[in-house]
């Protein structure tokens, strides 16, 4: 189907539909975390998420990341400290790190997280960039997938997906309606005729192709830099040399035109950030994206007082 991946296929009766992927995430998170509770997530994260639980009333509790996703232990330390009511993940092509978290961590996480009695939100709306399993295959019982199309098709394609276990079904799907967080039928009607004609396959498997060159460009361009992310993602993510700071070189780039995301808009938190951007790929023709990335990488050598002094 539609959502399926790695192997995992949700049961239909368990697909509840939102008006896109914010209305999904928003409707899950009201149903997992009354007001004033603690919703962990990835230390540097969807920056969406802050805003949907300032407007719920929902503390987001930072968790540590290293190259393979979220640290267990971390989950286990901060539900230490107060108790979680649930986490918000993107173990499959994080966004904006780019991680595809490994089978083994992605196991030694569901059983902290089961042995603690935490739910999990997983975002799933860049993993159609690659076929692994969810979470959701190790924790059925807890997991709440949320999905769109917007990414996989098209932005104007608002139709989410929120994929609950028969126990939370009942919570999100009147989180959903009391929030107005539905589809339109017009939307609706469109992604299932285009499924049923293989449109979406389709598509799917070109922007696979296309991601994939756009990440090859990349490592061309930004070799010996310390660039991160899988090959698969749409986006990576780039620790400055020093002596950059985020927002000066950010500065640096907008006087050519190129606009990057600093580490500072994905903080979880609000406050603590590395000095590293995000590039998103996807947009520029790839001529204009290889320029693009000289550009910056001249950038990244030359130093801030030396790109101020232009």
């Amino acid at each position: 189907g539609l959502l399926a991946r790695g192997g995992w296929r949700p049961d239909p009766d368990r697909v509840l539909f939102a008006g896109g992927g914010r209305q999904a995430i928003a409707a899950a998170i009201a149903a997992l975390v009354p007001p004033g509770g603690r919703l962990g997530a990835e230390e540097l994260t969807y920056p969406v998420l802050r805003s949907v639980a300032g407007r719920l009333g929902v503390e987001v509790v930072p968790l540590a990341v290293d190259g393979r996703g979220v640290v267990p232990q971390a989950v286990a330390e901060a539900h230490r400290t107060a108790p979680l009511r649930a986490v918000y993940l993107q173990p499959a092509v994080h966004n904006p790190l780019g991680l595809v978290t490994p089978p083994r961590r992605l196991a030694e996480l569901a059983d902290v997280l089961d042995r603690l009695g935490v739910a999990v939100v997983e975002d799933a709306v860049w993993a159609f960039l690659r076929d692994v399993p969810p979470l959701a295959a190790l924790l059925p019982e807890r997991t709440v997938v949320v999905d769109s199309l917007s990414k996989r098709l098209a932005p104007g394609l608002t139709v989410g997906y929120a994929v609950a276990p028969r126990a939370l079904a009942p919570a999100v799907a009147a989180a959903l309606r009391s929030g107005g967080w539905g589809p339109a039928r017009f939307a609706l009607d469109a992604a299932g005729r285009w499924w049923a004609e293989g449109a979406v396959e389709e598509i799917v498997r070109a922007k696979r192709r296309d991601a994939s060159a756009r990440r090859e460009i990349a490592a061309r361009r930004l070799e010996g830099f310390a660039v991160g992310g899988d090959p698969s993602s749409y986006f990576c993510w780039w620790e400055l040399p020093r002596p950059w700071r985020a927002d000066t070189f950010v500065a640096a780039a907008a006087r050519h035109g190129i606009a990057v995301t600093p580490a500072a808009a994905f903080a979880a938190d609000g406050l603590r950030a590395p000095h590293a951007v995000r590039l998103a790929l996807a947009s520029p023709p790839p001529d204009v994206l290889a320029r693009a990335l000289d550009t910056l990488a001249a950038l990244a050598r030359s130093g801030p007082e030396e790109a101020c002094a232009e």
